[in-house]
């Protein structure tokens, strides 16, 4: 961030069927918000209501070149990036 600027966490409650559900409705969230300069999505983290202190990790958050971070959901396998992995489905 600029000097002079502090930093602030959003907090945006939703409704989810479960954990693994909330975390990937944080991950369309928080790539939607990231083409705002002032957004920093990886740092994306979910808790339940209830216990606001047990936070669990979006994204991967790794620094990656030129202090931008991994993009990859916090467990993934292989590599870091900064993109998705491209997902294709096969129709018959």
């Amino acid at each position: 961030m600029t000097a002079g600027r502090e930093r602030f966490v959003v907090h945006l409650p939703v409704v989810a069927v479960d954990l693994p559900g909330a975390v990937r409705l944080a991950r369309v969230l928080a790539r939607w918000a990231g083409v705002l300069a002032q957004a920093d999505p990886g740092e994306t983290t979910v808790s339940a209501e209830d216990e606001q202190g047990v936070r669990h990790r979006v994204f991967c958050d790794l620094r990656l070149d030129a202090g931008r971070r991994c993009l990859l959901r916090a467990d993934h396998d292989g590599p870091c990036s900064r993109r998705p992995a491209t997902v294709r489905y096969d129709f018959p």
